[in-house]
Order: C-alpha cells, then sequence, then structure tokens
C-alpha cells in the first residue's frame, strides 16, 4: 500500500498544475473578452442610444451584449477544440498513445467557455445598458 500511496501523490502534482495552467488561461481569456467587449460597446455607443431611444430596456441590451461574448467565446472554443483533436489524430497516427477527446471533455470545455464569456462579459454589458440614450447619441 505505501507504493501505491506514493503513486497517487507523485500524481497528484501534474493534475494539479494542469488546473492551475487552466484557470489562468481562462483568466487571461476573460479579460481578453472584457477588452473586446469595452471596445465593442465603445464602438456602438450611438446604436444603443438609438436602441433605447427607440424603447429598448436595459434588459434588451444586456442580453444583446452577453449573447455575443457567448457566441465569440463558443467559437473560440469550438477553433479550440478542433485544433486539439487534429493534435490528437496527428499523435494517434505517429505514435502508439490512444489520444482521444472523450464527449465528457468536450461538453465541460464549451460549457466552461460560454460561463466565461457570461462572467467577463457581466461589466461591459451592464455598462452598455445603462447608457442615457441623449448622451449616448451625442458621443462620436
Amino acid at each position: 500500500m505505501p507504493l501505491f500511496e506514493a503513486f497517487r501523490r507523485a500524481l497528484n502534482v501534474p493534475r494539479t498544475e494542469m488546473i492551475v495552467r487552466s484557470a489562468v488561461g481562462l483568466i487571461v481569456g476573460g479579460v481578453g473578452v472584457v477588452a473586446i467587449m469595452m471596445i465593442s460597446v465603445t464602438d456602438r455607443t450611438r446604436a444603443i442610444g438609438v436602441r433605447k431611444a427607440l424603447g429598448a430596456t436595459r434588459a434588451t441590451i444586456l442580453w444583446q451584449f452577453l449573447i455575443e461574448a457567448m457566441t465569440l467565446t463558443g467559437i473560440g472554443a469550438i477553433i479550440g477544440l478542433f485544433g486539439g483533436w487534429l493534435v490528437a489524430l496527428a499523435i494517434r497516427s505517429s505514435t502508439s498513445i490512444v489520444a482521444s477527446a472523450p464527449p465528457p471533455a468536450v461538453v465541460s470545455a464549451l460549457l466552461a467557455s460560454a460561463v466565461t464569456g457570461v462572467l467577463f462579459s457581466m461589466i461591459p454589458a451592464a455598462c452598455a445598458s445603462r447608457f442615457d440614450p441623449v448622451e449616448a447619441l451625442r458621443r462620436e
């Protein structure tokens, strides 16, 4: 039993490292989402003002930007999953390693990207939904 316990503990180090690296990657990606969404909000200030002047509610504007962020991160996740699939295919065909992506991992990756998009776009979306229509229309 002591050998098995030592082996289990030795495997916990790479597992923890992978979790930490993934978390850092999600945070860096989230900062990128915030930057892109802030630029999107700034570029579309007049359009937001027009929509609000025509009767759009805060919730409508908020949902517009949240769905945009989920779409952005979802497409990025699909591209990343496709790239990972290609790498796994190359590894499987050139070595004896059976590399694959289990379906639960694919689903969790897509969910993680969507949640990252929503969480990190809340601030830009909330800023856009709070615009005063008159002030938004005056901005250039």
